[in-house]
């Protein structure tokens, strides 16, 4: 039995790329600042994979001298530093025309032909951060009924609607009216539902977040992995991310550690093939609401959790950890920022202390992987197999 494990740890970037100002991220370092506003940072079992040992980490400060992972870090070929983007490169898919953005919000005539449809009027459309904007304009939606939409710079809208007002089956509707009115010369990677309640007089998001994306525009490793027949599970938003094309198997998670205990159900199968996981919190808790001490607790809390993962790992199962982008907590704004992300190796017969290195492209993660499972390599990346065995 061959199975690769792979967890992305949403937004945890290791420095900025050498074109980060193009992007307005100069200086973002997503890791290296999370360890400068927690002086009590303990990852142990992230250190021995050797997580400290990736060049330029947080400036050598959680260095090992004998990592048990092979470890590196990954420049973005692609033009853009949103989660599609990223999570299309980690598995084999260019993006050389970003998606579209709207800094000024979406066109008033997507904004007419979208409220037609749903037969509500729409609150706010500028981009805004989610948490802010549901304090801002929460009592208006609460008192009409209308949604609160925004977007933000990358390439979505999201749809923001107190369950109380706008269930949360009619909330999804909405999200899918949106999602196929959103092609063309209105095109947009993701449409999000982004459902809160009201408690004790705070508006608090749910776990019922649900993205919608368009589909890649080609093969990626899934649809590699699932055409030989080998199971490809999807766990957190990875289904959503690549609208389900290459998915066999899928579950949603309500956050971090139950992506984890997800995870660690998905091991205890049987089955040859690609479980995929995507850790959110990091970038939605933490990262876009610019919280370095909670990202940081973020960290340890998974760091904690990994002996589990690895305690149910099985002969033929290899651990890959990645991230997508950065999101700087101390950055300005609360976007992504342009970042190299690390990539950490674990498994059987895994090499530890491998350097592997700066590398050009995400995309050498799924390469690995369809080189691991025997399937077609990827359009795009290197490969780095023999270098770690």
């Amino acid at each position: 039995m061959k199975r690769v494990t792979l967890i992305v740890l949403d937004s945890l970037g290791v420095g900025q790329l050498p074109d980060a100002e193009k992007y307005g991220d100069a200086g973002a370092d997503t890791l290296g600042h999370i360890v400068d506003h927690n002086p009590d940072f303990q990852i142990p079992n992230l250190h021995r994979l050797g997580f400290g040992n990736i060049q330029g980490a947080a400036d050598g400060r959680l260095r090992v001298e004998t990592p048990t992972g092979a470890f590196g870090k990954l420049g973005e070929l692609s033009r853009g530093k949103d989660t599609i983007t990223g999570h299309w490169e980690i598995a084999g898919l260019e993006t050389k025309t970003p998606f579209k953005t709207y800094p000024d919000g979406f066109p008033p005539a997507f904004i007419a032909a979208f409220e037609d449809k749903i037969g509500r009027k729409c609150l706010g459309n500028y981009p805004a951060s989610g948490t802010e904007i549901i304090e801002q304009l929460g009592p208006e939606h609460e008192a009409t009924g209308n949604p609160i939409v925004y977007t933000s710079a990358d390439s979505v809208f999201q749809i923001a609607a107190n369950i109380e007002v706008i269930p949360l089956a009619e909330l999804y509707e909405i999200c899918q009216t949106a999602r196929e009115l959103l092609t063309g010369d209105w095109a947009c990677g993701r449409v999000i539902a982004r459902p809160y309640v009201l408690k004790d007089g705070k508006r608090i998001r749910t776990s019922d977040r649900r993205d919608y994306a368009v589909s890649p525009g080609a093969e990626t490793v899934l649809d590699k992995v699932k055409k030989v027949g080998k199971t490809v599970f999807a766990i957190g938003k990875i289904s959503d991310i690549f609208n389900g094309q290459g998915v066999t198997q899928s579950v949603h998670t309500e956050d971090n550690m139950d992506g984890v205990d997800r995870t660690i159900e998905a091991l205890g199968d049987t089955f040859d093939g690609f479980i995929f996981t995507n850790l959110v919190d990091f970038d939605s808790k933490y990262g876009h609401r610019r919280d370095p001490e909670g990202y940081g607790k973020a960290i340890m809390e998974f760091d904690g959790r990994l002996p589990e993962i690895i305690d149910a790992m099985k002969n033929g199962d290899i651990l890959i950890i990645c991230a997508d982008h950065g999101n700087d907590p101390v950055h300005t704004g609360w976007d992504h920022t342009r970042e190299y992300v690390p990539v950490l190796i674990y498994g059987d017969g895994i090499k530890g202390g491998v350097d592997l290195g700066i590398r050009s492209s995400f995309a050498d993660i799924g390469a690995t992987i369809a080189e691991y499972l025997d399937t077609e390599p990827t359009a795009i990346g290197e490969s780095f197999l023999k270098e770690i065995r």
